[in-house]
């Protein structure tokens, strides 16, 4: 079975001008440009592959706003309810999603991002440094409360807890308010984010839900987070 992957930030809801979603989309899409080749080129869905091959867009604020006031990519009179993909073969695209402006206090915000499943970006894109930038892009752009980029099998089938903040993965966002990061064994790597929070970084390699040591370390890690009180749900 081929492990799939994704990487993901998470926010309660906050409600700003489409313009401000638009500006902020704009850099997340720019900073996600320089993690891969394969994450530059963004393109509308359609109802069909050749329908959505005709909307291509340029990532740029003026453009995305013109997008955002779109009937159809209006979550609610104050947000957005976006998504994008680059284009590629079925098995070899990424795709971005945008849900921002909840003034619910059931539904948080979130800016999500799909990983090929084959193909050469695959091999690209599934580096620890590679998703150490799509996870920054995503902090430096959208100001989260917490993110992570890690293997779907891991969270569904290993994890007894999914919930968006309540888990561990491959690699993981914390902000600053979310408290403060205990000791964490080794290989773990720790870098921060300017002032606004903390990566975390379980292996060099690539995390596997197959791989016994992964599997151990990222129960071991999510035992120390608990305790230090940073793994509780975005509320």
């Amino acid at each position: 079975m081929v492990e799939s992957y994704y990487a993901g930030a998470y926010w309660p809801g906050r409600v700003e001008s489409v313009e401000s979603y638009a500006r902020r989309a704009e850099l997340f899409f720019r900073l996600l440009a320089s993690a891969d080749a394969s994450l530059g080129r963004w393109l509308e869905k359609a109802d069909s592959r050749s329908a959505a091959l005709e909307l291509p867009f340029a990532p740029d604020a003026e453009t995305l706003l013109g997008l955002f006031r779109k009937k159809k990519y209006r979550r609610d009179d104050a947000g957005i309810a976006f998504s994008a993909w680059n284009g590629e073969p079925d098995g070899a695209s990424s795709g971005v999603r945008l849900a921002c402006g909840s003034n619910s206090a059931l539904i948080g915000d979130l800016c999500t991002l799909s990983l090929p499943t084959e193909g050469p970006a695959r091999e690209r894109v599934l580096a620890a440094a590679t998703l150490v930038h799509v996870l920054r892009a995503m902090v430096l752009a959208w100001e989260p409360e917490w993110g992570i980029a890690t293997s779907q099998v891991h969270r569904d089938e290993v994890l007894q807890r999914s919930k968006a903040g309540t888990f561990v993965g491959w690699v993981m966002y914390f902000a600053r308010t979310r408290g403060t990061l205990p000791a964490l064994p080794a290989p773990v790597r720790v870098e921060p984010v300017g002032d606004k929070g903390t990566l975390v970084t379980l292996t060099p390699e690539r995390f596997t839900a197959s791989n016994p040591e992964h599997v151990a370390l990222a129960a071991s890690v999510q035992e120390l987070l608990e305790q230090a009180g940073l793994l509780t749900p975005i509320k």
